[in-house]
C-alpha cells in the first residue's frame, strides 16, 4: 500500500517520499545529507528504496542536500528544463549525476507514474507533482505558489491525497518582523499561498472528491500548524472532518509517520 511520508516541511527544507519500504521516490532533497539520512531511518525507509529524485525548483530549501546525496548515491535527478540548467550552474549536482528532463509527458520511477505541472513562483522554472502509484491512486504534492492557476486547479483536481501549501497567515506575516520586499515577495502572485488561498484550493478539492489533505510548508515565522488547521476547516464547514476528508499538518521534521492514501 502506497503511503506519503512528509519528512520535512517549513521555509527551512522540504523533502517528501512516496511509496513503500521497498521502492519510491523524493520530491526534493531540501535539508543537508546527515539529517535526511537519519529521518529515512525514523521512518524505516532504507537508501536503497530512492529510485529518482524528482525537484520542484532550484530554491535552497529544497535542494540543499542535492550535491551530497548524488555524491554518495547514483542515482537519477528530475526536473523541468531550466531547474536542471540552474541546478549545474550552481553546482547543486554531483557532476556525474544523470538528469532526466521532464516535459508534460509521465515518467515512471519507482512503480509510480509520474507528471509534472506548471506553478507561479518566482524562480527560474516550478513545478507541482502529481502521482500515480503503483495501485492507481492518485496523489499530488504543490507548495512554492503564488497563486492557484486554472492549470494548478486542473491538475489537483480527481486526485485522492494532496499536500498543499499553507505557507502564511495573513496577519501574522503582515504585522511581523520581516523587511517590507520580503513581505511583498511572500505576498506576490509568485510567492506563496495564504492560510485562505489554501482554504480556498481545499474547498475545490474536496468538493469534488479529494479525501486526503496534507497542509504543508508553513513559515515557522508567520504561521503556525493550530491557525492553518483551523482557518483552512473554516472552508470546509460543509463536509465533516474523519468522514468526508482527512487533513494533517506536515510537521518541521517527521519523526515518523506517514499518510496511507
Amino acid at each position: 500500500m502506497a503511503k506519503i511520508y512528509p519528512l520535512f516541511s517549513s521555509s527551512n527544507g522540504n523533502t517528501e517520499f512516496i511509496g513503500t519500504e521497498k521502492g519510491g521516490i523524493l520530491i526534493d532533497c531540501g535539508v543537508n545529507y546527515k539529517r535526511l539520512v537519519d529521518c529515512l531511518k525514523i521512518n524505516n525507509i532504507p537508501l536503497s528504496a530512492i529510485q529518482g529524485v524528482f525537484v520542484t525548483h532550484e530554491h535552497s530549501d529544497h535542494v540543499t542536500g542535492l550535491k551530497m546525496f548524488t555524491k554518495n548515491n547514483r542515482i537519477k535527478i528530475y526536473g523541468q528544463k531550466y531547474t536542471l540548467q540552474n541546478l549545474c550552474t550552481k553546482d547543486r549536482v554531483s557532476p556525474d549525476t544523470e538528469l532526466v528532463e521532464l516535459t508534460e509527458k509521465p515518467v515512471f520511477c519507482g512503480d509510480c507514474e509520474i507528471t509534472c505541472f506548471d506553478t507561479p513562483h518566482d524562480t527560474v522554472q516550478s513545478c507541482g507533482y502529481k502521482i500515480r502509484t503503483y495501485d492507481g491512486k492518485l496523489c499530488a504534492v504543490c507548495t512554492d505558489l503564488g497563486h492557484v492557476t486554472d492549470t494548478v486547479r486542473n491538475e489537483l483536481k480527481g486526485c485522492r491525497l494532496v499536500m498543499i501549501e499553507s505557507n502564511y497567515d495573513a496577519y501574522m506575516l503582515k504585522n511581523g518582523v520581516y523587511p517590507g520586499w520580503l513581505k511583498e515577495r511572500i505576498l506576490s502572485s509568485e510567492g506563496h499561498l495564504s492560510n485562505d488561498d489554501c482554504g480556498q484550493i481545499v474547498r475545490y478539492l474536496v468538493t469534488n472528491g479529494t479525501t486526503h489533505i496534507i497542509l504543508g510548508h508553513l513559515s515557522q515565522q508567520n504561521n503556525t500548524p493550530v491557525k492553518a488547521d483551523s482557518t483552512v476547516q473554516n472552508y470546509l464547514s460543509d463536509f465533516t472532518r474523519g468522514k468526508d476528508y482527512i487533513m494533517s499538518v506536515a510537521p518541521v521534521v517527521s519523526k515518523g509517520g506517514n499518510v496511507v492514501f
